[in-house]
């Protein structure tokens, strides 16, 4: 796994706190550098490598984009429409992603 990824897994564990307000899973896939796994139904919520695990939604993008949604110089709506992401699964999910990046970018 990517040292990349390692530190944003435990920024994102910190800032987000014991509820994400997700209510299911959430895994951002950014191919082999690693990936990132939410998980908004345990109490507390966890935020732990997503390697080997399924989710409710899953969030396909490069590491470099993810970063760019964190720091607010991309729109998680523009990455969708420039596919720049792709996501698969619940939707529903998807849609809590611009709150859940905004906590995680502090």
């Amino acid at each position: 796994m990517n040292a990349r990824v390692d530190t944003i897994i435990s920024e994102m564990d910190k800032r987000l706190g014991a509820n994400s307000g997700l209510g299911g899973t959430l895994k951002f896939d950014f191919g082999e550098a690693g990936s990132i796994f939410i998980d908004g139904t345990s109490e507390p919520n966890a935020v732990i490598s997503g390697d080997g695990k399924t989710a409710d939604c899953t969030i396909t993008l490069s590491l470099e984009t993810f970063e760019r949604l964190i720091s607010r110089q991309l729109d998680p709506t523009s990455a969708f429409m420039q596919g720049k992401l792709r996501i698969a699964g619940d939707m529903g999910l998807a849609m809590k992603l611009s709150p859940i990046l905004q906590r995680a970018q502090g």
